[in-house]
This record gives structure tokens, C-alpha cells and sequence, in this order.
């Protein structure tokens, strides 16, 4: 009997003892399902620090349910090997694992200071679990013209995406910036599960602009911007830019609350109001930008690069030994060259 909400270890055993039969509550059903899903070394560790906390102070309550099941929900990661140990081992292999992810971890975090040091844009896809998230990067992937582009996998299914998926996307006579796809939210996210995926979700944290993809056709679709909005807060990103997309217009001709701006309404599967979606995502992502000179000298090649490959350059003009260049750019590129400002 599976119950839709967090049941504590005395309701989990009284329940089995009424019922004779195995009680799972929604915490445990969505460790499971985060367990079939978890293909990397990290998503796969993170899964198993966050059964394990769930399990550890349900140990007395849950040794009936394990026992009682023959291979069903709750067999994967720990199951019931882990129920024979005592507290203070499982204490000890959370603490092992968590120093594995801590590497993991440490190794993202470099990365993620490359990116920060860099003057490219960084932007993430947020929303309700199953909403179009990995769909809508896919096909940014495909209008940016990328040649055998490394698509994410899409899967009509609940947390298909366990960790987070970093690409590099320029549309046509546009500056390039990062896209992230992210973990899909969940009503009442266990706090278990939060806590694992934290270091995953601080992604979102160092992005200049969201993307909150939303599945408009969803009956209670205002409850989940309002679930993403709340584990946003949580991880310290609501004040984040962010444009709303409104999925599956396709279904549903309506139009979305005022209150959510700006917003684009698209079809990620008929692929209807993508350009304008684009359009939307570059002026939001771009509309700090200003028109700046740069003088540089011709001996700084690699400054010229930087100014090509990171701004809009609308005229070049050569100088003696200088470089004059006009282009659009952004306050991270201004502040980053300011000593060749003309």
C-alpha cells in the first residue's frame, strides 16, 4: 500500500500491523524511482546517502515491509542488506559515501569557476518534473544549427533527468552562452532528497537567466510553478531573471496569468512559437549589453579574440599598431577589458 505523503516510522508499523500488508509512503516510492533512473557515478551515490538517511531512524518500523517484499519497490540501492546494519554503520557508510561525493563535487565546482571567470551567459532550465525541460533544450540544440548535436535523453516519465547537462549553444549572429538542463521538482520534494541533489541544483544559482518550463496543460500547472518558485527560494535562485514557457499549446488554447512575465507560449512538440521563444531568451539573456570602444593594441591577439568571440562587433578599424573595435557587450566582458575602454 503506497501512501501519497511522509508517514512516520510508528504510523509505517502500526499501518502494517492493521493491514498486513507492506506500507510504503511517497518518500520511499520517489527514492525508488530516483534509483531505476540513476545511470551516473554521482546521481547513483546521491540516491543511496538519501535512502539511507530516510532509512536510518525507520529502521525498527521498516524491517517488515522489506521482509515482506519479494523483489518489488524498495530492492534497489541499500534494500534490506542495509536494514541488518546497525545505526552506527549505516552512520559510517553515509559519511563514506559523502566523502565520494565530495570529490565529485569539488571536481564540478572548478568547472563551474571556469564558467564563472568566463564573460559567456549561463542559462538554466528549471520546472516541474516532466514538464518539457530536457525536450526544450534538445531543440535549442537544433535551432542553433549544431552539427550532430550531444542531445539529452527524453523520456515521458517522472525524474527522467537525475543530473544536470551543460551545453554550448550561439544562434546565428548571436553571442554564445551556456544552457543547463536541470532536475525536474516535485510537490513536498523530500527533504532527503533535496539535501542529496544540493550540490547538483546549485547549478541554478550561478545562472543569469532561468528558463521556467511550464505544462500548461496541466490542470494544476499554477500549483507547480508555485512548487518550482519555493524550491527556488530554497536554493537561493528566486531572484534570478527568469522567462516563463508555457508548454503544450498543442493541448490547451488558453491564455497564462499576467502575473507570470515575461512568458512565451510554445508547442515543444509541433515546435510552434520557437523563434519567438529564442527571440524573448536572447533580448532578456543580452538587455544589460551596451555599446562600447575598444582600443587594443595589435600585439594583443588574444584580447581581439575575446572581444570577437564573447561581444556582438559591429565595425572593426586598424589603427597603426591599434585595434579600434565597436561591439555590443556585456558588464562581465566591460569590467573584464575595462583597461582598453577607448
Amino acid at each position: 500500500v503506497i501512501f501519497n505523503e511522509e508517514l512516520t516510522n510508528t504510523q509505517i508499523r502500526n499501518l502494517e500491523e492493521a493491514i498486513d500488508t507492506a506500507v510504503l509512503d511517497k518518500t520511499l516510492l520517489i527514492l525508488e524511482i530516483f534509483a531505476r533512473h540513476a545511470h551516473t557515478k554521482e546521481a547513483m551515490l546521491q540516491v543511496e546517502v538519501a535512502q539511507l538517511k530516510y532509512l536510518r531512524p525507520r529502521l525498527s518500523a521498516m524491517r517488515t515491509s522489506f521482509a515482506q517484499q519479494q523483489g518489488g519497490i524498495g530492492q534497489r540501492g541499500p534494500g534490506e542488506k542495509k536494514l541488518e546494519l546497525d545505526r552506527r554503520k549505516i552512520d559510517k557508510e553515509i559519511h563514506q559515501l559523502e566523502k565520494k561525493l565530495e570529490h565529485i563535487v569539488h571536481v564540478r565546482q572548478t568547472n563551474r569557476a571556469k564558467r564563472r571567470s568566463s564573460p559567456i551567459r549561463n542559462v538554466a532550465i528549471v520546472g516541474y518534473t516532466n514538464a518539457g525541460k530536457s525536450s526544450l533544450m534538445n531543440i535549442l540544440l537544433k535551432h542553433a544549427g549544431e552539427k550532430n548535436p550531444k542531445e539529452v535523453a527524453v523520456k515521458d516519465q517522472l525524474f527522467a533527468t537525475l543530473e544536470t547537462s551543460t551545453r554550448r549553444i550561439q544562434f546565428k549572429d548571436k553571442k554564445p552562452f551556456t544552457l543547463t538542463d536541470t532536475i525536474g521538482f516535485i510537490s513536498n520534494l523530500p527533504h532527503e532528497l533535496v539535501e542529496s541533489f544540493k550540490a547538483t541544483l546549485e547549478e541554478i544559482r550561478e545562472a543569469d537567466l532561468l528558463l521556467h518550463v511550464v505544462d500548461f496543460s496541466h490542470p494544476y500547472y499554477l500549483d507547480q510553478i508555485e512548487t518550482t518558485s519555493a524550491v527556488l527560494e530554497e536554493l537561493g535562485a528566486s531572484e534570478i531573471e527568469t522567462v516563463y514557457v508555457f508548454n503544450k499549446i498543442d493541448l490547451v488554447n488558453a491564455v497564462p496569468p499576467p502575473s507570470f512575465s515575461p512568458a512565451v507560449k510554445v508547442s515543444l512538440k509541433t515546435e510552434e512559437n520557437i523563434e519567438t521563444l529564442i527571440a524573448t531568451l536572447n533580448e532578456e539573456l543580452f538587455k544589460d549589453d551596451r555599446v562600447i570602444v575598444f582600443k587594443i593594441p595589435q600585439s594583443k591577439g588574444d584580447v581581439v579574440h575575446t572581444v570577437n568571440e564573447y561581444g556582438e562587433v559591429l565595425d572593426t578599424t586598424y589603427e597603426e599598431d591599434m585595434v579600434r573595435i565597436k561591439a555590443r557587450v556585456s558588464k562581465a566582458l566591460r569590467d573584464h577589458l575595462r583597461d582598453y575602454l577607448a
